[in-house]
């Protein structure tokens, strides 16, 4: 039988290489066979990957990034895993790594990408308020000119409803499910993301020091654990596999069931407030 999940003879471009959920996905797909390319600011501890510095602040960064990539030939996948927590760094330093950037890189790596290949990010659960706040999703995502994105950002920051963070999330699945209809019907490549729960990395601390520890102990988890990055790495390397072949512009949630419980009302989010769960 063939194996669908084998990235034998794929090369493959994972960001935020160096640690967390990036340095997970590299050592998979690695492991699976693929030439990884990392980028991240620092060098990763990846054998055999080929590592690349860039800061996804940096526009002309990306797009030396990927020319440079593209002289080795075709990128058969772009994991989109590098991202900064919220309050712990600027507000438009987050909504640079984690969204504008991102989304410069996919842009300008798409030429060097054939019919099959696929792009894969990784979102959060934090971003499932997307529907609420569309209005100022879209406003972004119609800037294409990562310059012009920046400055709405730097307008926008003080705006009582602006949390970089989750918006940044929101801005990759909107992104995602929006940019999937019209490249895969004009490309064949796919695009997909992925929103974790709670998983232990290094930006954990990061995310407790934030909301606090106490939600953080009261986040509903059904599974009952923290995931591991290991844990998110294999789904975003189905999704940009051929056994994926026929998925493109989704967002799975891949937090244990936490996110479905709350969208349908299985779980109470007034335990996450520390209020008592309705009877």
């Amino acid at each position: 039988m063939q194996n669908l999940l084998g990235y034998q003879g794929k090369r493959v471009v994972v960001t935020g290489a160096a640690s967390g959920m990036g340095e997970a996905t590299a050592r998979v797909v690695g492991g699976l066979g693929a030439e990884v390319v990392a980028i991240d600011v620092k060098k990763p501890r990846l054998d055999g990957a080929r590592y690349l510095e860039v800061d996804l602040r940096d526009t002309r960064a990306i797009e030396s990034a990927a020319a440079e990539i593209a002289r080795g030939g075709r990128i058969h996948a772009l994991f989109n895993c590098a991202g900064l927590p919220g309050t712990s760094f600027p507000a438009v330093d987050v909504m640079q790594v984690n969204f504008v950037g991102l989304r410069h890189l996919t842009e300008t790596c798409i030429p060097h990408m054939k019919s099959g290949d696929a792009i894969g990010s990784i979102s959060s659960g934090a971003g499932v308020g997307y529907l609420g706040n569309m209005q100022n999703v879209k406003a972004l995502l119609a800037i294409s000119d990562p310059a012009k994105a920046r400055a709405w950002v730097e307008e926008h920051q003080k705006d009582a409803w602006f949390e970089p963070y989750s918006f940044s999330k929101q801005c990759i699945i909107v992104y995602t499910l929006h940019r999937a209809a019209s490249l895969t019907a004009e490309t064949g490549i796919r695009i997909n993301c992925i929103s974790p729960g709670p998983t232990d990395t290094a930006m954990m601390p990061h995310f407790i020091k934030n909301v606090g520890k106490d939600f953080m102990e009261r986040y509903p988890k059904p599974i009952g654990r923290n995931s591991t990055a290991e844990e998110q790495a294999w789904p975003l390397a189905f999704l940009c596999s051929p056994a994926a072949s026929y998925v493109s512009g989704e967002n799975l949630f891949t937090d244990g069931g936490t996110c479905g419980g709350l969208m349908t009302g299985a779980i109470d989010p007034a335990i996450m407030m520390g209020g008592a769960p309705k009877k």
